[in-house]
């Protein structure tokens, strides 16, 4: 554990430190997804392409899944090792593991019987369902790797392994770029191919993490035999690693005797009130996408296709706003929980101040380049065009989505349930779900068009006004 970096390196240097190896995971997916569907495009088959659109989203569910026990496991974990209660964050990243693993098996079960009426949902149609049902099945069925695969990527980081951490990540990302083309074109398989690729990629990762979790990692553990009371990995007695401030006889009057399950109540309730908040996040950017796509489909599959490809050059900012964001989850987490005010005060003036600035140079580039960048993934120029349009309105809330994604990641961070999750149901959820409605009817096609930006500018305001009160302690600096 690298206290040093945590406790008293410079502002900037510990948060690069912990931030840039996840931003570089970040590009790396960034260019997945960009190669994603440039192959997909480069078949000719617009019906594919909105097909993908169509059931991308499930993807982001399966993250979404991984983060309740990845993200809501790493914010209770960062606050323990604050309080240097060692013991208790390695056997609680076992716990994560495993919850995670069920979860997998769990939603492929429930994936595969209500396949069909998931994929009416989602808006197949008859000229998408097949390429859409391909894509669904195989995602479905990986389901575990995936969400598996977020829980050792978030948790390495709050012991300072964030470029263990990266490596996993983009190994995963090399391998299914690499295969993604040879799927899709070489083999012919099209939809099923592109998901495939993604799916033997997150095994790998998968592999790479629980190598390292069981050689290298001083402070996390996958071994099952540490969730029990009063073992150690080797089935010994284990002594506490300390004791903090959140330690009452109420919590080890809930633990089991030895040879039982030691994860109270209080725990798992701990990693779900910010673990599902997390969740929340990425399941309304997918259902954010399928009103998207609902409320486009009257204008024409081409529209859809637009939008979806849109929305792909726009994750060039997003995807880098998370990684500078929630890379310094730990930082944050660690200071909370060691009730060090006045330096948690500098990370978050650092991270706003930065995020904003980055995002205004975004903002510019982008939409300098809106139709080269549409170009890239396909060639027809009438879906260029409507595009390229999508695209610069989109741009426009970019300062407004990173002011949302640093005050989400400090509410998780320091388990303010209730801020991160009204955030978390705000932005792609509730408010955009207002703004599309209104703006269909106010505005139709510019109305839809415009309901992203609008609900990103109502969710920043609503992230200032929650900031301000649910941690008056950062303006106090103690």
């Amino acid at each position: 554990m690298d206290s040093e970096l945590f406790e008293r390196a410079p502002i900037p240097k510990a948060y690069f430190s912990l931030a840039m190896p996840v931003v570089l995971s970040m590009l790396v997916t960034l260019v997945y997804n960009m190669v994603d569907t440039y192959f997909i495009a480069h078949t000719g088959d617009t019906s594919m392409v909105a097909g993908v659109s169509l059931t991308a989203p499930v993807f982001t569910v399966m993250i979404a899944l991984g983060d309740i026990f990845g993200l809501g496991g790493s914010s209770v974990i960062s606050r323990l090792f604050g309080q240097h209660r060692f013991a208790d964050g390695r056997r609680l990243s076992v716990f994560c593991f495993y919850a995670a693993i069920l979860t997998g098996i769990l939603i492929v079960v429930l994936g595969l019987v209500f396949r069909d009426p998931m994929l009416t949902l989602l808006g197949a149609t008859s000229d998408t369902w097949v390429p859409a049902s391909e894509f669904y099945t195989l995602i479905i069925i990986g389901s575990p790797f995936i969400i598996v695969s977020m829980t050792p990527t978030n948790m390495l980081r709050t012991e300072g392994h964030a470029v263990q951490s990266m490596i996993g990540s983009i190994a995963g990302t090399v391998i299914n770029v690499i295969l993604n083309p040879m799927f899709i074109h070489v083999f012919g398989w099209g939809a099923a191919g592109s998901a495939g690729a993604t799916v033997i990629a997150n095994i790998l990762t998968d592999a790479y993490f629980v190598w390292f979790l069981l050689r290298r990692s001083p402070n996390l553990s996958i071994d099952p035999r540490l969730m029990f009371r009063g073992n150690d990995a080797n089935g010994t007695v284990a002594a506490d690693a300390g004791t903090g401030p959140d330690d009452g006889a109420d919590a080890d009057a809930n633990r089991t005797s030895a040879g039982r399950i030691d994860i109270t109540g209080r725990e798992i309730r701990d990693i779900l009130v910010i673990g599902i908040p997390s969740a929340i996040t990425n399941l309304t950017q997918s259902v954010g996408l399928v009103m998207m796509n609902l409320f486009l489909l009257p204008y024409g599959t081409d529209a859809v296709a637009a939008m979806g490809i849109a929305l792909k050059v726009v994750m060039i900012a997003v995807l880098v706003f998370v990684g500078f964001a929630f890379g310094a989850q730990p930082l944050i987490g660690y200071n909370y929980g060691a009730r060090n005010m006045a330096r948690l005060a500098g990370v978050m003036r650092f991270a706003y101040t930065f995020l904003c600035s980055f995002a205004l140079v975004m903002t510019v580039i982008l939409s300098l380049f809106d139709r080269q960048l549409m170009r890239f993934f396909i060639a027809d120029e009438t879906i260029i065009a409507m595009g390229a349009g999508m695209l610069r309105v989109q741009l426009l809330s970019l300062v407004c989505v990173a002011i949302v994604m640093v005050t989400t990641c400090t509410f998780q961070s320091t388990g303010k349930a209730l801020g991160a999750f009204l955030l978390s149901i705000g932005r792609q959820g509730v408010i955009l779900a207002l703004t599309l409605f209104v703006g269909s009817r106010v505005a139709g096609y510019n109305g839809v068009i415009a309901a992203q930006a609008i609900a990103d500018l109502l969710t920043a305001v609503l992230a200032v006004a929650l900031f301000r009160g649910m941690l008056p302690e950062l303006r106090r600096g103690r």
